[in-house]
């Protein structure tokens, strides 16, 4: 495993929470990597609610058009995920069907739960089969190792080139009873809007109709994981599956403490990708206020997030706010020159289209200096607003890239 990310959370993995009505397992299966686990196994009780959201790529892999293709089914029987890093199942064809099949069949009867009922994903290398017999041949070793307190092995198990398991927890006090959320993540590069190489599952106790499940999750996306980015590229295999057992609380409504905890856990799980870009030293929160509409916001604000002129200006701790005008201006959002201001954390760099006649370099240098940075940009035209995170851009995301399949 390649140097742990400077990024990293300091406490490391955190305590996560049993979710009472899933177990995870972990093995090494060697699809692609040798000496660590590569597919991970979760298992759902009859009744649990599943949401999903997905890569909206034109090529999207095998396991995501089988997982759009069962959300919805129902909940009467148990349910599983698997998933498996190292290699993609992403431009393969017929193959990849039938991999996903296969997979998905042998969970099915060893778990005894529908096969409609089982999700499976895949990240890696695009374009190579999947070597599905060493998935099935693992099956029965998952199933007997499947246990309440092994999430993190299943954090572990979904990594390709992330630096650390990624996890996140909520908890929930209603009238009711106690609601407990925990959420699992990997990604670390082709990280943009739209999902990502990002895998994400999150899992509650919470008792929630689908339908319901899948408005949460499909607002909650727009404001998390659509609002990040490593290096603008979209995956064909981005998957975010959240799954509701029914064993505690009820929730009936849209908005309230359980979507404001289930918020809090996507964002920190988006924040923690982020954190783990491919290379990252830094990370950049990019804050656009005072545009036409939010949507505009969220223009300005992604232009300036991908700008890989940007994104290496930070990598050398330099405050170069003419790249910030330059991505503002390429965004295509509506933007008057007169009227922008920006900052570089508390420092005002540029006041209503010039440089303030505050400015101090050093100040702003120093800012640039942090691990986590902010770049704040008014339009001075209304009242839209967006807030994206991304990270810097390095010599070491050239590194890992161009030795990825190697």
């Amino acid at each position: 495993m390649a140097k742990t990310s400077p990024l990293a959370p300091k406490g490391g993995f955190p305590d996560l929470p049993v979710i009472s009505g899933v177990t995870f397992a972990a093995v090494e299966a060697g699809v692609k990597y040798r000496g660590r686990s590569d597919v991970m196994l979760a298992h759902l009780c009859a009744g649990t609610s599943v949401a999903g959201v997905f890569t909206k790529s034109a090529t999207r892999a095998a396991p995501v058009l089988d997982c759009q293709a069962k959300l919805g089914s129902a909940s009467d029987g148990g349910a599983a995920i698997v998933v498996n890093s190292g290699n993609a199942n992403a431009f393969t064809g017929g193959k990849g069907i039938e991999a996903v099949t296969a997979v998905t069949k042998m969970v099915a009867e060893t778990l005894d739960v529908p096969q409609d009922r089982v999700f499976s994903s895949s990240t890696g290398v695009i374009g190579e089969p999947l070597p599905f017999e060493r998935i099935t041949a693992k099956v029965a070793e998952l199933a007997e190792g499947l246990s309440p307190a092994r999430i993190q092995d299943a954090a572990a198990a979904i990594m390709t080139t992330d630096t650390f398991e990624k996890g996140a927890a909520a908890q929930v006090t209603t009238d009711t009873g106690v609601i407990n959320i925990a959420g699992i993540a990997k990604g670390s590069g082709m990280i943009a809007p739209d999902m990502a190489t990002m895998l994400v599952y999150i899992f509650t106790d919470a008792k929630i109709a689908q339908p319901l499940l899948q408005d949460m999750l499909s607002s909650l996306t727009d404001k998390t994981f659509n609002c990040i980015t490593v290096d603008s590229d979209t995956s064909t295999s981005d998957t975010l599956l959240l799954c509701a057992t029914g064993k505690s609380a009820e929730v009936t409504t849209l908005t309230g403490p359980f979507t404001d905890a289930l918020h809090s856990v996507m964002r920190n799980l988006a924040h923690q990708v982020v954190k783990d870009g491919e290379g990252a030293t830094k990370f950049v929160e990019v804050c656009v206020t005072g545009a036409d509409t939010d949507a505009d916001a969220h223009k300005v604000g992604m232009s300036i997030a991908n700008s890989p002129l940007v994104k290496t200006a930070i990598a050398g701790e330099d405050p170069n706010w003419g790249r910030v005008v330059m991505a503002v201006g390429k965004s295509g959002a509506k933007a008057d020159r007169d009227l922008l201001s920006i900052r570089f954390g508390d420092v005002v760099v540029a006041d209503k289209g010039w440089v303030s006649p505050d400015y101090d370099e050093a100040s702003a240098a120093k800012h640039m200096k942090g691990d986590e940075l902010l770049i704040a940009v008014d339009l001075g035209i209304g009242t839209g607003k967006s807030t994206v995170w991304t990270c810097d851009l390095t010599h070491a995301y050239i590194e890992i890239n161009a030795d990825y399949r190697s």
